[in-house]
């Protein structure tokens, strides 16, 4: 019999413990285990700068800004550097992130970095203002540089 194809680390472990200490229960607490293991590792590895987008139905600047920017948006270096998360204000923040205070406006920008917020710009100023107002948050906060992203 031959053990299942996993990671070989893990299948070693697999193969060999349960023989040698007694029991297959063992073996699942310690796949359990590595799974989880390897989840949140996979989670650490993942974490990037996010800009959420919270708007709202009917709000007049944050169509104004789908039309503008929305288009554009994953093709610049911001963009790039911190993907577009969007989420309705009514429904709060989209699962693992969370807003340092309530969202009174819409279209609100926050940048979250491992889930949590770390800067926003409330309202949408208009495409020039927007620009500038993002690249400064994501040079202040992050080590995004518009030249070397």
């Amino acid at each position: 019999m031959t053990p299942p194809l996993i990671n070989s680390h893990i299948q070693i472990m697999l193969w060999v413990i349960p023989w040698s200490i007694g029991g297959v229960m063992f073996a699942k607490r310690i796949l359990t285990l590595a799974t989880a293991a390897w989840c949140l590792a996979a989670q650490v590895v993942a974490a990037e700068p996010q800009l959420v987008m919270v708007s709202q139905p009917g709000c007049a600047y944050c169509e104004a800004w789908e039309r503008t920017i929305g288009p554009i948006y994953p093709k610049t270096p911001e963009g790039k550097f911190a993907p577009l998360v969007h989420a309705n204000k009514r429904s709060g923040p989209p699962e693992g992130i969370t807003y340092a205070r309530k969202v009174n406006f819409t279209p609100t920008f926050i940048l979250v970095d491992d889930g949590a917020e770390i800067d926003r710009i409330e309202g949408y100023p208009g495409e020039d203002f927007f620009w500038g107002l993002l690249g400064m948050m994501l040079e202040k906060h992050t080590d995004f540089s518009k030249g070397g992203s």
